[in-house]
């Protein structure tokens, strides 16, 4: 389904050409100046310079064309040369009768579908998820719904850490702790204990104690790093010590993720890449891509036009040890086996940056990936608090998301039964949905590489361009339907506009397309943001004009009914875009 500007657009481009300019001058934008116009067109400045012609008079040129279109309430040349455009109601609604659930508000599925894999979460096992884990998460999980809803193919996976020193250190903290286990018994034969030797909320003490004693204690740490490569190398104890940190770590991640309402297509993991290693490094000494320097084997990637140093891609250290590098290198190249992707996109901190460059630029220049697959880096901003620092916990540690997740939620609860009388536990339940729209939606408005200030109080305001506030707008509508009594009116029952709160309503729903698509291209969810803001406000302010269940004329009614079913629906689809959810009540 074409896009209501790309209509308007095409017709005033072909005006341009039917008066002997290029059809490139007529590009139509939407107005700058809403309280004087819907849609601007600004070609004609630009066509004065090339056609020596005043831009007021090739404006009204193109006017005079335009105006024996019945599309038009009012198109005119306004100085020094800008189209003002208005479209009549009849227009406007004849375009929004043809938005339904079913053909997803206008923004049709791609016949051009793509297969993506986006790599986003950035967690580690051993390890609970932090504050620094929320951004990566909510940012690839929006993404990811929102290049599926444009019809491509694509993959999340959330690319667990679990095979470097950490593993090591854990597994010497668990050997100098409990000695006797049967994982560290060099002659054991039998069958392992299918129980791990630890909980959640063990392992996760483990690491932080193993890592601390290892910067005090070098033999300690020589054992860990023995242990890692023992790992790396087959060793069948702790190979079974392996797989219980593994266990444990992803029960608790998925049950924390699933918390957030982010959902991973694979739970692909570091060590999954190992055995694609030594078949690269042979692929890439035999081509010549890569070469020794200073004992470790490198690719170089600087090219001439480079104005900063780019260092070379270190595959090998010079003992013969792996790095990221070697392991995202890997990945590649098991993904490009596995699912031929056109395109890699990374969900990672924006301080990453000169990191990926280099990895990609390997990648591309010893062909390890397809010259068409596109390896995109998606660098964010950081968290941070009132202070402008990252984001931390009072007595000044790293806050766990579970427990930032819980304290937005009370917050909402006590806010909400200071307001009303309700249900407790119903209200708990709904504090919850509550809480992640606003954590989510105060992230999410944000561009994605802006640092922004995590502002608790701001985030759960029922006012505001805040996610409660989204909701908030949604119950309403939902109430509106429910009492009316009938909830399977469609845009058929539209009839045009007569308010300007009712057209302009009509208006921000007929953008629903042009956005989506936008923030699919651009991986902008802030975009969905800030249209379902407008939306909002847009039916907000229709709400506060007209009293619908009161309105005595039926037809009229019955189309403002169906116009704020099609609006719940589009901003129901929105926040599912933005990875959240809405109750039935507040």
């Amino acid at each position: 389904m074409q896009k209501l500007i790309d209509i308007i657009g095409k017709e005033v481009m072909e005006a341009f050409e039917s008066c002997g300019y290029e059809n490139k001058y007529g590009f139509v934008t939407l107005s700058n100046r809403p309280d004087l116009c819907q849609y601007q067109c600004n070609g004609a400045l630009a066509a004065a310079k090339v056609y020596k012609k005043a831009p007021l008079a090739i404006a009204g040129e193109v006017v005079e064309v335009l105006s024996k279109s019945n599309a038009y309430e009012k198109i005119e040349a306004v100085a020094p040369g800008f189209i003002n455009i208005v479209l009549t109601s009849e227009f406007i609604t004849g375009y929004v009768k043809q938005l339904t659930r079913e053909n997803q508000y206008g923004c049709e599925k791609t016949d051009k579908p793509k297969t993506i894999v986006i790599d986003y979460g950035g967690a580690n096992v051993a390890k609970p998820l932090h504050v620094g884990h929320l951004r990566p998460a909510i940012i690839g999980e929006s993404i990811k719904r929102i290049d599926r809803f444009l019809g491509h193919n694509v993959i999340g996976d959330v690319h667990l850490g679990d095979w470097g020193l950490q593993i090591g250190l854990i597994m010497m903290k668990i050997k100098m702790d409990q000695p006797d286990l049967v994982y560290f018994k060099k002659d054991y034969e039998g069958e392992y204990p299918k129980e791990a030797p630890f909980t959640i909320s063990e392992l996760e003490q483990i690491y932080p104690a193993a890592s601390a004693y290892s910067k005090e204690n070098d033999e300690f740490r020589e054992a860990a790093k023995a242990a890692t490569v023992e790992l790396q190398n087959g060793n069948t104890g702790y190979l079974a010590l392996w797989q219980h940190i593994l266990n444990v770590s992803i029960e608790d991640l998925k049950k924390n993720y699933d918390n957030l309402l982010v959902d991973f297509d694979l739970w692909k993991k570091e060590s999954d890449a190992q055995s694609y290693i030594p078949g690269m490094v042979e692929y890439l000494k035999e081509h010549n891509y890569a070469r020794i320097s200073e004992g470790a084997l490198v690719v170089d990637v600087k090219e001439e036009t480079d104005t900063k140093e780019m260092p070379p891609c270190m595959i090998l250290k010079s003992d013969g040890g792996t790095l990221y590098n070697t392991t995202d290198l890997a990945t590649m190249v098991e993904r490009m086996e596995l699912f031929a992707p056109d395109e890699i996109l990374y969900v990672v901190d924006k301080r990453q940056e000169l990191y990926f460059e280099t990895v990609f630029r390997c990648a591309k220049k010893t062909k390890l990936v397809e010259e068409e697959t596109k390896l995109t880096f998606l660098g964010f901003g950081t968290m941070n608090g009132k202070d402008g620092k990252p984001f931390k916990t009072r007595d000044g540690g790293v806050m766990r998301l579970e427990n930032l997740i819980s304290n937005i939620s009370n917050a909402v609860l006590e806010k909400m039964l200071e307001n009303r009388e309700m249900d407790r536990q119903e209200a708990e339940a709904i504090s919850k949905i509550v809480g992640l729209a606003a954590l989510k939606y105060g992230d999410l408005s944000n561009q994605a590489s802006k640092d922004y200030i995590f502002d608790l109080e701001r985030f759960i305001s029922f006012e505001g361009n805040t996610g409660p506030y989204l909701l908030y707008t949604i119950v309403r509508i939902k109430s509106i339907i429910q009492k009316y009594g009938n909830d399977t009116i469609t845009t058929e029952a539209l009839i045009p506009g007569k308010t300007l709160s009712e057209i302009n309503l009509m208006l921000e729903a007929s953008r629903f397309n042009d956005v989506v698509e936008a923030a699919g291209n651009e991986y902008a969810p802030h975009k969905i943001c800030q249209y379902l803001y407008g939306v909002a406000n847009a039916f907000n302010s229709f709400y506060h004009e007209n009293k619908i269940l009161a309105e005595e004329d039926k037809k009229k009614q019955k189309s403002w009914i169906a116009l704020i079913t099609l609006v719940k629906g589009i901003l129901e689809t929105g926040i599912d875009l933005l990875g959240f959810e809405s109750p039935e009540r507040m």
